[in-house]
């Protein structure tokens, strides 16, 4: 039987967004997902994660659940089968980017919360076309379910998050990069730059998507993670290649 499939979603969403990739691949598999909400760290959000999670299991995450799923790699890699990583920044917050951060939290703490998400996923972050209202309105739905306690914990451990560069040069499993072509928050050059770091990954660019491609691009997510998943785990050693340095920005 086919590994279990275990999704992490990003900032602020929950199993809505994934939820054609559930319907699809539930299929021929076990899916089930973990919302990362337990502690205030990446890490014990990953702890958590893995003390209920298969023994074996596939591995999915985007956004805010893509550094949950390294720091689980780092952890508990020899669990991990496949990984596919969505719209996933491998590097530390810089202090640039965590002061912008804190600026959006001081405007939810003071009951702005859709000030502050709005800010934090623009319109400009998605895809210009007529899945951009749509994605935006089931956005809002999910920020209205969470709340702002949920938005305070989950950003705070973004501003923590580690550097997992070191974690991705270990990673020698089938890896799985999907990146939207328009994706203005982790462009695709970050997102082929993590990729470069690891042993056998590859880059799928969705061109009619942003940061979210699960929602933006349903189908096309499907098709990509249908493949990935269904592909061989017992990978050629890959050829000597020169460690690239650690990118500091």
């Amino acid at each position: 039987m086919a590994d279990p499939v275990l999704m992490i979603p990003g900032l602020m969403c929950d199993a809505r967004a994934f939820l054609p990739q559930i319907l699809h691949l539930g299929r021929d598999r076990a899916v089930t997902v973990a919302l990362p909400l337990m502690g205030p760290t990446v890490e014990t959000m990953a702890q958590a994660i893995l003390a209920t999670a298969p023994s074996r299991f596939a591995l999915v995450g985007m956004g805010l659940g893509g550094e949950v799923a390294l720091e689980m790699l780092r952890r508990g890699g020899d669990r991990i089968t496949r990984v596919a990583l969505i719209s996933t920044d491998p590097l530390a917050e810089t202090p640039q980017h965590a002061a912008s951060r804190e600026a959006r939290m001081v405007t939810a703490r003071a009951g702005r919360l859709p000030q502050a998400l709005a800010e934090e996923i623009p319109n400009t972050a998605l895809a210009d076309g007529q899945t951009r209202a749509r994605v935006m309105r089931q956005l809002v739905d999910m920020w209205q379910s969470l709340g702002t306690d949920v938005y305070l914990q989950q950003s705070r451990a973004l501003q923590r998050r580690p550097d997992h560069q070191r974690t991705l040069r270990g990673v020698r499993i089938p890896a799985l990069i999907i990146a939207g072509a328009q994706d203005t928050l982790t462009p695709v050059r970050r997102q082929e730059f993590a990729a470069g770091l690891m042993a056998f990954a590859r880059v799928e660019v969705i061109a009619s998507a942003g940061h979210l491609p699960p929602m933006e691009a349903p189908d096309a997510v499907n098709s990509v993670l249908s493949a990935f998943l269904q592909g061989p785990l017992q990978l050629q050693q890959p050829l000597p290649k020169k460690e690239p340095p650690l990118l500091l920005r």
